[in-house]
């Protein structure tokens, strides 16, 4: 599977990630202790897919302003293959990401640019057999390129796995569209809060067996249980299974479960088991949170160190 690479179909717009004390009581304020403006949404995601050594072609839209500059600037130095010329009409969006003393991060965002991806734009992409192509819950949100990527995935070549996050906005989707997309999903990665959604039950073992069968028959599922590390089932994992996680002192969780996210397809891209590509996702979130800002996602070596310390 060394040709394999990641296409990746979300979206990468400008973060605007301010540490606070706690979040203010609707109507009052707060001062941040400190503040930075990055690209961030799904860029997280790409820069830990290729700190682990698995090329990424970015597929997904962006525009022309500020914000455009600085997604532009990002893509370009990170070395990813940009599909889109970009649009002219619009800029890109930006999200609000407030995090708190105990480390819990809340969003607010601004659509932009990110969010006309159409099926033209989508035909420009050349997927192969051996890609994974990666769809995220943002991406769905938005009425344009919800309504264009489920056909575009239903017409893959059969043998391409499509990995699906489904995001924070998982009940906020159109059941109908996500019900599509899940039936062409081989990988179904989303956290507890988002499976609990989805399914009505706390338990991670319960969630794996409810959306096991809504995804391509010998799929994988995944639920990220945050520093207790993550559940498994499908694609020869038979029974629910917990991965551990590793124990971190954690000062920003912002971009962890991108970084999990990026690491976990970047392994499966390389044909590593779904176990053994678990706990080395489980261990680049680890490490990233131990730095403060989004795209902290550590390198391959830094990966490999870790676990190697850890036994």
């Amino acid at each position: 599977m060394s040709d394999s690479r990641l296409i990746f179909t979300g979206n990468v717009i400008v973060d605007l990630v301010m540490a606070i004390d706690r979040v203010p009581e609707p109507g009052g304020d707060t001062i941040a202790s400190s503040s930075t403006l990055t690209a961030g949404g799904g860029y997280n995601v790409i820069v830990a897919t290729q700190r682990d050594g698995v090329p990424v072609v970015f597929a997904g839209q962006y525009g022309t302003g500020p914000f455009g500059d600085v997604v532009r600037t990002a893509l370009r130095d990170s070395g990813v293959e940009v599909v889109q010329p970009g649009l002219d009409s619009m800029d890109s969006g930006y999200c609000v990401a407030l995090v708190d003393a105990t480390t819990e991060r809340t969003f607010v965002t601004a659509v932009g640019a990110e969010g006309q991806l159409d099926r033209e734009h989508l035909d420009r992409v050349a997927v192969s057999a051996d890609d994974i192509v990666y769809v995220s819950g943002y991406s769905l949100a938005h009425p344009v390129n919800g309504a264009a990527l489920p056909g575009w995935l239903e017409e893959l070549p059969a043998e391409a796995r499509v990995m699906l996050d489904p995001s924070p906005l998982i009940a906020e989707l159109d059941p109908q569209l996500f019900t599509r997309v899940l039936a062409r999903t081989d990988i179904l990665s989303l956290n507890a809060r988002e499976a609990a959604l989805a399914t009505g039950t706390d338990d991670p073992a319960e969630s794996l067996r409810l959306l096991a069968s809504s995804i391509r028959r010998g799929g994988l599922v995944m639920v990220r249980t945050g520093g207790d590390g993550c559940w498994l089932l499908g694609s020869g994992v038979t029974e629910p299974t917990r991965v551990p996680g590793f124990v971190v002192e954690a000062v920003d969780t912002n971009g962890a479960g991108d970084a999990h996210s990026g690491v976990f397809v970047a392994a499966l891209a390389r044909g590593e088991e779904p176990l053994a590509a678990a706990s080395r996702a489980n261990a680049a979130a680890a490490l990233a949170v131990q730095k403060h800002g989004p795209a902290t996602a550590p390198t391959s070596a830094e990966i490999d160190a870790f676990l190697e310390s850890r036994g």
